[in-house]
Protein backbone atom coordinates (compact mmCIF):
# COMPACT_ATOMS: atom_id res chain seq x y z
CA UNK A 1 0.00 0.00 0.00
CA UNK A 2 1.34 3.43 -0.98
CA UNK A 3 2.10 5.81 1.86
CA UNK A 4 0.02 8.97 2.02
CA UNK A 5 1.78 12.16 1.03
CA UNK A 6 2.03 15.17 3.34
CA UNK A 7 -0.64 16.93 1.27
CA UNK A 8 -3.03 14.00 1.62
CA UNK A 9 -2.44 13.81 5.37
CA UNK A 10 -3.04 17.55 5.70
CA UNK A 11 -6.26 17.38 3.68
CA UNK A 12 -7.53 14.48 5.79
CA UNK A 13 -6.94 16.47 8.98
CA UNK A 14 -8.48 19.67 7.58
CA UNK A 15 -11.53 17.81 6.26
CA UNK A 16 -12.02 15.99 9.58
CA UNK A 17 -12.01 19.26 11.54
CA UNK A 18 -14.24 21.07 9.05
CA UNK A 19 -16.76 18.22 8.98
CA UNK A 20 -16.86 18.20 12.77
CA UNK A 21 -17.43 21.95 12.88
CA UNK A 22 -20.19 21.73 10.26
CA UNK A 23 -22.02 18.94 12.06
CA UNK A 24 -21.98 16.47 9.20
CA UNK A 25 -23.51 18.73 6.55
CA UNK A 26 -22.97 17.61 2.98
CA UNK A 27 -22.65 20.56 0.58
CA UNK A 28 -22.63 19.80 -3.16
CA UNK A 29 -21.96 23.33 -4.43
CA UNK A 30 -18.93 25.46 -3.61
CA UNK A 31 -18.67 29.25 -3.84
CA UNK A 32 -15.53 31.38 -3.85
CA UNK A 33 -16.29 35.06 -3.22
CA UNK A 34 -13.76 37.61 -4.41
CA UNK A 35 -12.95 41.24 -3.67
CA UNK A 36 -16.02 43.25 -2.74
CA UNK A 37 -18.29 40.24 -3.29
CA UNK A 38 -18.14 38.75 0.22
CA UNK A 39 -21.60 40.10 1.27
CA UNK A 40 -23.28 37.26 -0.64
CA UNK A 41 -22.05 34.94 2.11
CA UNK A 42 -24.31 36.78 4.55
CA UNK A 43 -27.36 35.68 2.52
CA UNK A 44 -26.75 32.00 3.27
CA UNK A 45 -29.47 30.63 5.55
CA UNK A 46 -29.07 28.27 8.52
CA UNK A 47 -25.39 29.08 8.30
CA UNK A 48 -22.45 27.61 10.16
CA UNK A 49 -19.23 29.64 10.18
CA UNK A 50 -15.67 28.32 10.39
CA UNK A 51 -12.78 30.83 10.20
CA UNK A 52 -9.85 29.69 8.10
CA UNK A 53 -7.59 30.22 11.10
CA UNK A 54 -9.40 27.38 12.90
CA UNK A 55 -8.73 24.84 10.15
CA UNK A 56 -5.39 23.08 10.64
CA UNK A 57 -2.91 23.16 7.73
CA UNK A 58 -4.82 25.90 5.87
CA UNK A 59 -3.62 29.46 5.41
CA UNK A 60 -5.73 32.49 6.34
CA UNK A 61 -6.80 35.40 4.15
CA UNK A 62 -5.17 38.80 4.60
CA UNK A 63 -6.64 40.69 1.63
CA UNK A 64 -8.82 43.73 2.31
CA UNK A 65 -12.60 42.99 2.25
CA UNK A 66 -11.98 39.21 2.42
CA UNK A 67 -13.65 37.93 5.59
CA UNK A 68 -11.58 34.74 5.75
CA UNK A 69 -14.03 32.02 6.70
CA UNK A 70 -16.11 29.14 5.36
CA UNK A 71 -19.87 29.57 5.46
CA UNK A 72 -22.01 26.45 5.08
CA UNK A 73 -25.78 26.57 4.73
CA UNK A 74 -28.61 27.00 2.23
CA UNK A 75 -28.61 29.31 -0.78
CA UNK A 76 -31.16 29.03 -3.58
CA UNK A 77 -32.51 25.89 -1.92
CA UNK A 78 -29.13 24.12 -2.16
CA UNK A 79 -26.57 23.22 0.48
CA UNK A 80 -23.46 25.27 -0.26
CA UNK A 81 -19.96 25.60 1.13
CA UNK A 82 -18.85 29.18 0.61
CA UNK A 83 -15.39 30.69 0.88
CA UNK A 84 -16.11 34.19 2.15
CA UNK A 85 -12.77 35.47 0.91
CA UNK A 86 -10.02 33.59 -0.92
CA UNK A 87 -6.27 33.06 -0.72
CA UNK A 88 -3.99 34.86 -3.20
CA UNK A 89 -0.45 34.41 -4.38
CA UNK A 90 0.29 38.07 -3.67
CA UNK A 91 -0.34 37.41 0.04
CA UNK A 92 2.76 35.21 0.04
CA UNK A 93 0.96 31.89 -0.50
CA UNK A 94 2.49 29.38 -2.88
CA UNK A 95 0.40 27.78 -5.64
CA UNK A 96 -0.49 24.72 -3.56
CA UNK A 97 -1.59 26.90 -0.64
CA UNK A 98 -3.87 28.91 -2.93
CA UNK A 99 -5.33 25.65 -4.31
CA UNK A 100 -5.67 23.97 -0.90
CA UNK A 101 -9.24 25.17 -0.11
CA UNK A 102 -10.43 23.88 -3.49
CA UNK A 103 -9.01 20.43 -2.78
CA UNK A 104 -10.56 20.64 0.69
CA UNK A 105 -14.00 21.44 -0.74
CA UNK A 106 -13.69 18.38 -2.98
CA UNK A 107 -12.97 16.29 0.13
CA UNK A 108 -16.14 17.75 1.69
CA UNK A 109 -18.29 16.38 -1.16
CA UNK A 110 -18.52 19.49 -3.36
CA UNK A 111 -19.02 18.59 -7.02
CA UNK A 112 -19.09 22.03 -8.67
CA UNK A 113 -17.68 25.44 -7.78
CA UNK A 114 -18.67 28.97 -8.76
CA UNK A 115 -15.57 31.15 -8.46
CA UNK A 116 -16.01 34.92 -8.52
CA UNK A 117 -13.77 37.97 -8.53
CA UNK A 118 -13.44 41.62 -9.45
CA UNK A 119 -11.58 42.19 -12.72
CA UNK A 120 -10.41 44.90 -15.06
CA UNK A 121 -11.83 45.08 -18.58
CA UNK A 122 -9.29 44.56 -21.35
CA UNK A 123 -12.11 44.39 -23.89
CA UNK A 124 -12.98 48.00 -24.64
CA UNK A 125 -16.62 47.16 -25.41
CA UNK A 126 -17.20 46.17 -21.78
CA UNK A 127 -18.51 48.65 -19.24
CA UNK A 128 -17.72 49.10 -15.56
CA UNK A 129 -20.43 47.24 -13.64
CA UNK A 130 -20.83 44.48 -16.22
CA UNK A 131 -20.53 40.87 -15.18
CA UNK A 132 -18.36 38.65 -17.35
CA UNK A 133 -18.62 34.88 -17.43
CA UNK A 134 -15.33 33.14 -18.09
CA UNK A 135 -15.31 31.14 -21.32
CA UNK A 136 -11.63 30.22 -20.91
CA UNK A 137 -8.58 31.39 -19.02
CA UNK A 138 -4.94 32.36 -19.56
CA UNK A 139 -2.78 31.50 -16.57
CA UNK A 140 -0.07 34.16 -16.54
CA UNK A 141 0.77 33.81 -12.85
CA UNK A 142 3.88 31.82 -13.73
CA UNK A 143 2.68 29.06 -11.36
CA UNK A 144 0.71 25.84 -11.46
CA UNK A 145 -0.51 24.11 -8.26
CA UNK A 146 0.01 20.65 -9.78
CA UNK A 147 3.71 21.35 -10.49
CA UNK A 148 4.94 19.56 -7.36
CA UNK A 149 5.29 16.01 -6.13
CA UNK A 150 2.33 15.69 -3.76
CA UNK A 151 -0.57 16.97 -5.95
CA UNK A 152 0.17 14.24 -8.50
CA UNK A 153 -1.05 11.72 -5.90
CA UNK A 154 -4.51 13.32 -5.78
CA UNK A 155 -5.25 12.53 -9.43
CA UNK A 156 -3.45 11.98 -12.74
CA UNK A 157 -0.60 14.45 -13.15
CA UNK A 158 -1.47 15.21 -16.78
CA UNK A 159 -5.04 16.30 -17.49
CA UNK A 160 -6.99 18.32 -20.03
CA UNK A 161 -7.92 21.98 -19.54
CA UNK A 162 -9.96 22.10 -22.78
CA UNK A 163 -13.21 22.53 -20.85
CA UNK A 164 -11.90 24.59 -17.95
CA UNK A 165 -15.35 26.14 -17.44
CA UNK A 166 -18.33 23.80 -17.71
CA UNK A 167 -20.65 24.53 -20.66
CA UNK A 168 -23.71 23.22 -18.81
CA UNK A 169 -23.14 25.66 -15.94
CA UNK A 170 -22.48 28.47 -18.40
CA UNK A 171 -25.81 27.76 -20.11
CA UNK A 172 -27.57 28.04 -16.75
CA UNK A 173 -25.81 31.36 -16.09
CA UNK A 174 -26.95 32.76 -19.44
CA UNK A 175 -30.56 31.80 -18.72
CA UNK A 176 -30.56 33.31 -15.24
CA UNK A 177 -28.90 36.52 -16.41
CA UNK A 178 -31.53 36.95 -19.12
CA UNK A 179 -34.41 36.29 -16.74
CA UNK A 180 -33.01 38.63 -14.08
CA UNK A 181 -32.10 41.30 -16.65
CA UNK A 182 -28.45 41.28 -15.56
CA UNK A 183 -25.90 42.29 -18.21
CA UNK A 184 -23.58 39.28 -18.62
CA UNK A 185 -20.61 39.36 -20.97
CA UNK A 186 -18.65 36.24 -21.87
CA UNK A 187 -14.93 36.21 -22.53
CA UNK A 188 -11.41 35.02 -21.78
CA UNK A 189 -9.99 35.76 -18.33
CA UNK A 190 -6.29 36.34 -17.74
CA UNK A 191 -4.85 35.86 -14.26
CA UNK A 192 -1.69 37.47 -12.89
CA UNK A 193 0.21 37.15 -9.63
CA UNK A 194 -0.20 40.80 -8.54
CA UNK A 195 -0.46 42.78 -6.31
CA UNK A 196 0.51 45.65 -8.64
CA UNK A 197 -2.05 46.52 -11.28
CA UNK A 198 -1.02 46.02 -14.90
CA UNK A 199 0.78 48.58 -17.04
CA UNK A 200 -0.84 49.99 -20.19
CA UNK A 201 1.78 48.16 -22.27
CA UNK A 202 0.88 44.85 -20.60
CA UNK A 203 -2.82 45.47 -21.26
CA UNK A 204 -2.11 46.05 -24.96
CA UNK A 205 -0.20 42.77 -25.02
CA UNK A 206 -2.97 40.88 -23.22
CA UNK A 207 -5.56 42.20 -25.69
CA UNK A 208 -3.43 40.80 -28.51
CA UNK A 209 -3.47 37.43 -26.77
CA UNK A 210 -7.28 37.41 -26.76
CA UNK A 211 -7.89 38.33 -23.11
CA UNK A 212 -11.12 40.17 -22.24
CA UNK A 213 -10.63 40.62 -18.48
CA UNK A 214 -7.67 40.57 -16.11
CA UNK A 215 -7.19 40.17 -12.35
CA UNK A 216 -5.02 38.54 -9.67
CA UNK A 217 -6.79 35.29 -8.77
CA UNK A 218 -8.90 32.35 -10.03
CA UNK A 219 -6.47 30.55 -12.40
CA UNK A 220 -4.81 28.35 -9.80
CA UNK A 221 -8.20 27.49 -8.26
CA UNK A 222 -9.54 26.41 -11.65
CA UNK A 223 -6.51 24.25 -12.41
CA UNK A 224 -6.75 22.56 -9.00
CA UNK A 225 -10.49 21.96 -9.40
CA UNK A 226 -10.19 20.47 -12.87
CA UNK A 227 -7.33 18.27 -11.68
CA UNK A 228 -9.69 16.46 -9.28
CA UNK A 229 -12.71 16.50 -11.61
CA UNK A 230 -14.76 19.39 -10.22
CA UNK A 231 -16.96 21.41 -12.56
CA UNK A 232 -16.20 25.14 -12.63
CA UNK A 233 -18.10 28.32 -13.41
CA UNK A 234 -16.28 31.64 -13.28
CA UNK A 235 -17.91 35.08 -13.01
CA UNK A 236 -16.08 38.40 -12.82
CA UNK A 237 -17.48 41.78 -11.89
CA UNK A 238 -15.91 44.37 -14.19
CA UNK A 239 -14.86 46.83 -11.50
CA UNK A 240 -12.66 49.03 -13.68
CA UNK A 241 -11.35 49.51 -17.18
CA UNK A 242 -7.81 48.16 -17.42
CA UNK A 243 -4.82 50.49 -17.27
CA UNK A 244 -4.56 52.89 -20.18
CA UNK A 245 -8.13 52.38 -21.44
CA UNK A 246 -10.02 55.67 -21.39
CA UNK A 247 -7.27 57.02 -19.15
CA UNK A 248 -7.92 54.39 -16.47
CA UNK A 249 -5.53 53.99 -13.53
CA UNK A 250 -7.15 51.33 -11.28
CA UNK A 251 -7.24 51.49 -7.48
CA UNK A 252 -8.38 49.08 -4.80
CA UNK A 253 -10.97 51.55 -3.52
CA UNK A 254 -12.57 51.73 -6.97
CA UNK A 255 -13.01 47.95 -6.97
CA UNK A 256 -14.92 47.96 -3.67
CA UNK A 257 -17.13 50.90 -4.67
CA UNK A 258 -18.30 49.21 -7.87
CA UNK A 259 -18.91 45.93 -6.03
CA UNK A 260 -21.13 47.74 -3.55
CA UNK A 261 -23.20 49.28 -6.36
CA UNK A 262 -23.70 45.90 -8.06
CA UNK A 263 -24.29 43.89 -4.89
CA UNK A 264 -28.01 43.28 -5.52
CA UNK A 265 -27.59 42.04 -9.09
CA UNK A 266 -24.69 39.82 -8.04
CA UNK A 267 -26.78 38.19 -5.32
CA UNK A 268 -29.70 37.55 -7.68
CA UNK A 269 -27.44 36.18 -10.43
CA UNK A 270 -25.44 33.75 -8.28
CA UNK A 271 -28.43 32.64 -6.17
CA UNK A 272 -30.41 31.93 -9.35
CA UNK A 273 -27.56 29.88 -10.79
CA UNK A 274 -27.13 27.86 -7.59
CA UNK A 275 -30.86 27.12 -7.51
CA UNK A 276 -30.62 25.40 -10.90
CA UNK A 277 -27.45 23.44 -10.32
Amino acid sequence: MLERTVLEENLMLSAYVLKERLGGRKPAVGLVLGSGLNPLGNEIENAAYVPYAEIPRMKTSTAESHVGRFVCGTLGGKEVLCMQGRLHGYEGNNAQEVAYPVWLMERMGVEAIITTNAAGAVNESYEVGDFCMMADQINFTGRNPIAAADPANLSDRFFSMTDAFDEGLRAIAREVAQEENVRLQEGVYLGLLGPSFETPAEIRMFRGWGADTVAMSVCEEVIAARHVGLKMLGISLVSNMAAGIEGASPTGIEVLEVAKMREGDFKRLVTGIVARM
